[in-house]
């Protein structure tokens, strides 16, 4: 049963179309979003997903995987299409996306208690119409909840160059956490080291910028310091869904040590050492365990404490 205050996480669903060289396709549940309130959930988090999903065999699907797990679906009722990816796997493991997908997140209900924590990112805040109404979102409901996103660059949807930059720096400047991986940050800004972006980042307004690094581990951006946490050896399977179990690993642990939330908010300006640590570890052992299966399957309780005793201490 959950046993936290509830989070809420808006945008995408998407239907994951996986084709791999020499096997049948796959069909997975997928959207970054949809993923990060799946992997809350898994781990006991009371979670609500604000989302598109249509009528049809693909929302279906979604909707069961969500139920599964425990998240509340608020959807706009509009009746699109579920939105859909094809998702080519390399010989490594390694995913490249095409998209079929509207995005507009029309008439809502809101959920009828103001959530602790309200998580953000990819399609759903870069692809209009919708973008703008989950911006007008976060906008409202940062003063009592706090906000992460995860800008999760899709180069197919990104449309101009200089606005998508400005739309991410805007999300970030609302951003309590902000996680990007290493190619987020290139995609965005080609000129610029990762680390120079990240560095950036987090004096424009964010409490933290985790920057993941793939095998290399994940480095955490405070105002006056960084951290870096190593990657656990691991046989990958496939990187499907790998940055989004980091996100929900990551949410998890903070909420563990009461840092979401406006009462949070104080204290994860300064966090405790060992609890960054913490957290740091809770979220590249939850990564760690999805890209050693196929598809965005986060981990559980159990599987996550399992993982945790192959992490060493962040240094």
């Amino acid at each position: 049963m959950p046993d936290s205050p509830a989070l809420l996480v808006i945008g995408e669903c998407v239907a994951d179309i996986v084709r791999t060289p020499g096997e049948p396709d796959r069909t997975h549940p997928g959207g970054s979003p949809a993923n990060v309130a799946y992997g809350l959930a898994r781990l006991g988090r009371d979670t609500t997903l604000l989302t598109q999903l249509g009528p049809d065999a693909d929302g279906r699907l979604i909707r069961d995987h969500l139920a599964s797990a425990g998240v509340r679906v608020l959807t706009d009722g509009s009746g699109a299409p579920t939105p859909a990816a094809t998702v080519e796997l390399d010989d490594e493991g390694r995913a490249a996306y095409t998209f079929a997908i509207t995005w507009t997140l029309g008439d809502v209900d809101r959920p009828g208690e103001l959530p602790l924590h309200v998580h953000t990112g990819s399609v759903a805040t870069a692809l209009e119409p919708g973008a703008g109404t989950v911006l007008r979102l976060v906008e409202d409901l940062r003063a009592t909840a706090t906000v992460s996103y995860d800008p999760n660059v899709r180069p197919a949807l990104m449309g101009d160059h200089a606005h998508a930059v400005r739309r991410a720096e805007h999300f970030v400047a609302l951003s309590d956490i902000v996680k990007a991986s290493d190619e987020d940050l290139r995609r965005l800004y080609p000129d610029e080291a990762p680390e120079s972006a990240a560095a950036r980042w987090v004096r424009s307004g964010p409490s933290v910028v985790l920057l993941t690094m793939g095998a290399d581990g994940a480095l955490a951006f405070l105002r006056d310091t960084v951290v870096r946490v190593g990657a656990p050896p691991v046989r990958i399977e496939d990187t499907v869904g790998a940055g989004d179990a980091f996100m929900s690993g990551t949410l998890h642990a903070l909420a563990s040590h009461g840092l979401l939330g406006a009462r949070g908010r104080a204290r994860l300006r300064t966090p405790d050492p060992a609890v960054l640590g913490d957290v740091l570890r809770h979220a590249v052992a939850s990564a760690a365990v999805t890209v050693g299966r196929a598809g965005a399957l986060p981990p559980d309780r159990e599987e996550l404490a399992t993982a945790l005793t192959s992490v060493t201490a962040p240094g």
